[in-house]
């Protein structure tokens, strides 16, 4: 039996063979497969994802998270003696001030200046912070993410060892707000067609906008849950948002959110505002067994690292018990894990 006032990191261990960490997209991109998990029964079924609305109700809203991955990660050279370095966009602090991870560190040094693809974007060491990390400005003709578009690779988890061949892979179809670290991977699954396809079968599709940090990937090192520091990350929920999500709960239908980073950012809002309703912000929400979902009636996700915060919360909502079971039938009817992997929907 878990006890909720004492949770254990251990808790949420499980066994995966490294051969089912999937290390390239599937093609087409809904042909992925989809475990069907019934919160009230803990029934597990199993499905492809372009059958996703046979498990969907007219009605229903899917909340997508419409953040685009910074193809963040730069390799360059130091402007006095072409030595190698390498930059990993982090956060921007102002206009092409950001805060960065760089490796070799002991190269960056305040004032050093670094040249990237061929002369087309500079930048100079403003400051090293506590942590390692350092601030960097950087000087170019055209825009920044113009730039970085151009030369910059996708900051893919330490996990996939694999090239990605196509950046736009590491993107979901509707992304447009570009300032994520890292995808939203559960809404890789669709496409354009299957999209449309829903809209057409009275299936409601909202937007909300959280920029995924590289936080996403840091592990729990303490072995008590509750002591846990979460990152932070900036969200915004639109009012059209706002207004089909009431609109579906008055209708009484259910609101859906895909992926992780979706059901933070409602939840965040529900738990701050009392209600859902137009609203920006940054949160540091940390959701395990124990936590009343306020806003979600549903859960689409990937398959998550064990003792990841991510783990955590689809426990809080499947229920700890069926998640851990989904996790070893998973593992038996090798499933694809982590970020190019399968899904799983929870309702």
């Amino acid at each position: 039996m878990l006890d909720l006032n004492n949770l254990k990191k251990s808790d949420f261990y499980y066994e995966l063979p490294e051969e089912l960490i999937a290390q390239t997209p599937i093609e087409p991109r809904n042909h992925s497969r989809l475990m069907i998990i019934d919160r009230k029964s803990g029934e597990i079924s199993h499905d492809r994802f372009y059958n996703l609305c046979d498990h969907l109700k007219k009605g229903d809203t899917l909340v997508v998270n419409d953040s685009r991955v910074l193809p963040a990660r730069i390799y360059g050279e130091r402007e006095s003696n072409g030595s190698f370095i390498e930059f990993l966009l982090l956060e921007q602090k102002e206009q092409n001030v950001w805060e960065i991870l760089c490796r070799p560190g002991k190269k960056a040094k305040i004032g050093t200046r670094f040249v990237f693809g061929g002369g087309k974007l500079t930048a100079e060491i403003l400051d090293v912070l506590e942590d390692g990390n350092r601030i960097a400005k950087f000087y170019c003709e055209q825009s920044l993410f113009t730039v970085l578009d151009e030369i910059g690779q996708m900051p893919l988890p330490p996990y996939i060892t694999k090239k990605l061949e196509n950046k736009e892979r590491y993107q979901t179809v509707y992304s447009r707000e570009t300032g994520s670290a890292a995808a939203p991977t559960a809404g890789l699954h669709f496409t354009v067609e299957q999209m449309d396809d829903l809209r057409a079968r009275g299936i409601n599709i909202a937007y909300v906008t959280l920029h995924v940090g590289l936080g996403t990937f840091r592990p729990v090192k303490e072995e008590a849950v509750a002591d846990h520091k979460m990152h932070s990350e900036f969200y915004v929920l639109p009012s059209e948002t706002a207004d089909i999500i009431n609109q579906t709960k008055q209708n009484g239908g259910r609101v859906i959110a895909v992926g992780t980073t979706s059901c933070r950012t409602l939840e965040s809002v529900a738990k701050k505002l009392g209600k859902i309703a137009p609203d920006e912000g940054s949160t540091d929400i940390f959701i395990y067994p124990g936590y009343e979902f306020k806003a979600i009636d549903g859960l689409i996700t990937n398959f998550h690292l064990p003792e990841s915060t991510l783990i955590m919360l689809v426990s809080a909502f499947a229920g700890y018990d069926t998640t851990m079971r989904a996790y070893k039938t998973a593992v038996e009817e090798k499933y694809r894990f982590f970020s190019f992997g399968d899904a799983m929907m929870i309702v």
